[in-house]
């Protein structure tokens, strides 16, 4: 199975995006008042550095989360998703009236 996944629903809000935006990038936030959520960026508005680890790609767009994260859910699997209604995040897809959420779940070992 796939570290990373994303479901028929959240590609096609992706493609909206990009043909707007044109190529995005995904930042898992590391949390605080609105918990940890996946933002989307255009790519050149987001810049990674060396405490972010590329956990894998989705539709085409590179997703990232900071290394502390990346070890704690090392033995997850995570699935992109989208949820009706707004975020209060920066996330570009707040203007379609929906947000990304991710879903972890805990591989086994024929997943890992």
């Amino acid at each position: 199975m796939e570290k990373l996944t994303i479901t028929a629903e959240a590609v096609e809000i992706i493609e909206k995006l990009k043909g707007v935006h044109g190529p995005l990038i995904f930042h898992q936030s590391g949390g605080c008042c609105d918990g940890s959520v996946p933002m989307c960026y255009p790519l050149d508005e987001f810049y990674i550095n060396e405490t972010d680890k590329l956990l894998g790609t989705v539709a085409d767009c590179p997703f990232y989360m900071s290394k502390d994260q990346f070890d704690y859910w090392k033995y997850a699997g995570v699935e992109l998703s989208i949820a009706e209604g707004r975020s209060t995040s920066f996330s570009l897809e707040s203007s379609l009236n929906v947000r990304f959420i991710t879903n972890f779940h805990i591989m086994d070992k024929s997943e890992a």
